[in-house]
């Protein structure tokens, strides 16, 4: 079993598993140490826990309780991949500490959690502007409410909550160079991340992720624009944590390079006369 851990923040962690066990392996019992729903991204394997038998495909979400042992099997195929997320207990229960849900052992595929899954591989894979952590929360929440049939009713802020939501906005753009993760705003606002990503999101229509980076964009797009400072040195500045994130994210926001968008910036119409002539007819 190769495990990659790609995200370790506070109460959510992100591990990558890959495990190549094959029906001429033997299984053995192993156990949850603490609350998971872990996403197959690949593969098949069989899972039996809790006195249940269970047959994962890509889409399926194997859930997590703490203490409760288990056993895979692969008596079909060979190896399967998964994307699992860890909660510790105090963001399950802002979540949603429902005995149905997080006891249900395992969740067949389905399309409201398999979009979701998706998305957070894509956010781990660099492809998404919504953080991992992000995409974490909002998948355990919305797994939460399909496993236990019982939704959310949609967000009503008050005019409090809406000030809360800007301030919160206000407080990203002016730290926007510095590193900045999803508890660590919600902690600025005073709320859970789970609390926090809903309201956010709810008021001011994309997630604290998202308008993070593009307050970084729109300041690299400024010093593109205006100076002669290194592609590098802007992008450390702003924020990115190493160049080839920067140019993959300018590139998908912009439709050009940052390196493109400074010649454009400099008078070369030639790069956006490009670009304008690549879409499609109306």
């Amino acid at each position: 079993m190769l495990i990659t851990t790609l995200l370790q923040c506070g109460s959510l962690s992100v591990l990558d598993y890959r495990c190549s066990a094959g029906p001429a392996d033997a299984p053995f019992v192993e156990q949850h140490r603490g609350f998971s729903v872990s996403y197959v991204r690949k593969g098949s394997f069989g899972c039996r826990v809790r006195g249940a038998s269970f047959e994962l495909v890509a889409g399926s979400i194997l859930v997590g309780h703490p203490g409760d042992e288990y056993m895979c099997t692969h008596d079909h195929i060979a190896g399967d991949e998964c994307l699992s997320f860890h909660l510790a207990p105090a963001l399950v229960e802002a979540i949603g500490d429902r005995a149905e849900a997080w006891r249900a052992g395992c969740v067949p595929p389905l399309g409201e959690l398999m979009v979701l899954g998706e998305l957070a591989q894509a956010a781990a894979e660099g492809r998404s502007d919504v953080g991992l952590d992000e995409v974490g929360v909002l998948f355990a929440g919305r797994f939460v409410e399909v496993a236990s049939g019982r939704r959310r009713g949609p967000l009503s802020a008050r005019p409090r909550d809406r000030r809360r939501a800007v301030e919160a906005a206000l407080w990203l753009d002016a730290h926007a160079h510095e590193p900045i993760d999803l508890e660590g705003a919600a902690r600025e606002a005073g709320l859970s991340a789970f609390h926090f990503l809903r309201l956010f999101s709810g008021v001011l229509g994309v997630t604290p992720h998202q308008y993070l980076v593009r307050a970084r964009l729109r300041r690299a797009a400024r010093l593109l624009s205006d100076g002669a400072r290194s592609i590098t040195d802007i992008a450390l500045d702003v924020g990115f944590g190493d160049l080839s994130n920067f140019v993959r994210t300018f590139h998908r926001a912009a439709g050009v390079s940052p390196r493109g968008f400074r010649k454009a910036a400099r008078g070369d119409r030639s790069i956006f006369e490009a670009r304008l002539a690549a879409l499609p007819p109306r």
